[in-house]
């Protein structure tokens, strides 16, 4: 079935790609928050066919509201869609946006896909098969080998952060981080395989406006690469329903994904400074 969830998010993001080519709307859903008739026709598309696979868990999809009122503690595992992640890059005509499916099974992100269409290159992995593994095209999967960034120094720290977030904090953390380099994309699952890619030590999100299709399926597969997921206090971040809000999925806790030493060095700095902020 691995495969066939492949086959299913890379057409979705096929599929992305198309509607570029010939047009959709954009609407506002709330305050700098949009969505496009791509988001929704797609959200359609992977949900009906997991929910025939799947058809006894819960789907929950970014884009349909019913999904969110199901009473989730009466279930084991929840499939998480995001047909598009990173939509502000995807209306801008960037190529930082995704498509993600996540595995939630009692609590804790289990298995996860990334595909960025404009590369045609995907992710896939979790702590439920042992490992993490890509492919670009049509190429068979290969086990993808996680690379370790530049060790931390006065002159290399690479840190990727959300334009919000550099808003926000970007000021508080050059000064208690000198050496910082911020850098951003668009697609919260496109930034967490920089992480893993080694182009940088620290992901930062830190605006609690990220929801659980955001992140189970990233979070799979940075747990199965040895990352370490936390908050600032250092907590593991949780999945079960006091972790997050019972109406938008949005996750209570802040969250640092990164390289041990990374997170080791900077998390304290970094509590420090936003509790200053």
């Amino acid at each position: 079935m691995q495969k066939q969830i492949q086959q299913l998010v890379r057409l979705a993001g096929m599929k992305a790609k198309q509607f570029r080519q010939d047009g959709f709307e954009v609407m506002e859903k709330g305050k700098n928050d949009y969505v496009t008739t791509a988001d929704r026709a797609l959200d359609v598309f992977l949900t009906a066919q997991l929910q025939a696979w799947f058809p006894q868990d819960p789907i929950i999809s970014e884009e349909n509201p019913i999904s969110r009122q199901l009473s989730q503690q009466q279930h084991q595992r929840f499939w998480l869609v995001d047909p598009i992640d990173g939509t502000d890059d995807f209306i801008q005509g960037r190529e930082h946006y995704s498509v993600m499916v996540g595995l939630l099974q009692d609590w804790q992100p289990i298995l996860g896909w990334v595909y960025a269409p404009e590369s045609d290159r995907m992710y896939y992995g979790g702590t439920s098969i042992g490992g993490i593994f890509t492919y670009t095209g049509e190429s068979e999967p290969v086990p993808f080998v996680a690379k370790t960034p530049p060790v931390l120094s006065l002159d290399s720290c690479k840190v990727v952060i959300g334009d919000k977030d550099e808003r926000n904090y970007g000021d508080r953390i050059r000064a208690a981080i000198p050496e910082v380099e911020f850098y951003g994309l668009g697609s919260f699952g496109l930034k967490v395989m920089e992480i893993i890619s080694g182009n940088a030590g620290l992901y930062i999100y830190l605006n609690r406006r990220v929801k659980l299709w955001d992140t189970v399926g990233p979070l799979a597969i940075a747990k199965a690469t040895g990352l370490v997921c936390c908050d600032l206090d250092g907590n593991p971040i949780e999945f079960d329903p006091t972790a997050f809000d019972s109406d938008s999925l949005a996750h209570h806790q802040g969250i640092l994904i990164g390289w041990e030493d990374y997170i080791k060095e900077l998390r304290p700095r970094l509590a420090a400074a936003i509790r200053n902020t």
